[in-house]
């Protein structure tokens, strides 16, 4: 029986787009890896948020979607500066291919730390002022 190669570029561009919902780890880890499923409860809290507080700010009923998001954004960038040969020992021992990652792989970390260290800066900003100012600049 043939393992599958895992394919680090692919669950880089998983983490960056779907980094929310855990993608990432459903495809690297399949219904097992439980941090999947803490990625995927991020939807049912802000739920439950809504239901129980319909008259908080919007920011707060997608804290936990942000926040996830955040760690998909961080979790790309491992994923993606893992070195090949680690990644193959630890994802691909037994599939018989050998990782080469090429260049999308390095626009993909390039544009993951724009968006991440940008999405993580507005959080702080909003965070702040939601807490100090009650909302007073937006």
């Amino acid at each position: 029986m043939a393992v599958s190669h895992k394919n680090k570029t692919f669950a880089s561009l998983l983490a960056f787009l779907l980094g929310t919902l855990g993608a990432h780890r459903l495809y690297l880890g399949g219904a097992r890896d439980r941090w999947a499923w803490v990625h995927l409860a991020a939807v049912p809290a802000s739920l439950l948020i809504m239901a129980l507080a319909p008259d908080a700010d919007w920011f707060f009923k997608a804290l936990p979607l942000i926040v996830s998001g955040l760690v998909g954004f961080l979790e790309a960038l491992v994923l993606g500066l893992t070195p090949d040969e680690k990644w193959d020992a630890a994802r691909n021992a037994g599939s018989g291919k050998v990782s080469a990652s090429n260049w999308p792989l390095a626009l993909l970390l390039v544009l993951t730390l724009m968006l991440g260290a940008g999405t993580l800066i507005a959080t702080i900003a909003r965070l702040f002022d939601l807490l100090y100012t009650g909302g007073a600049y937006g």
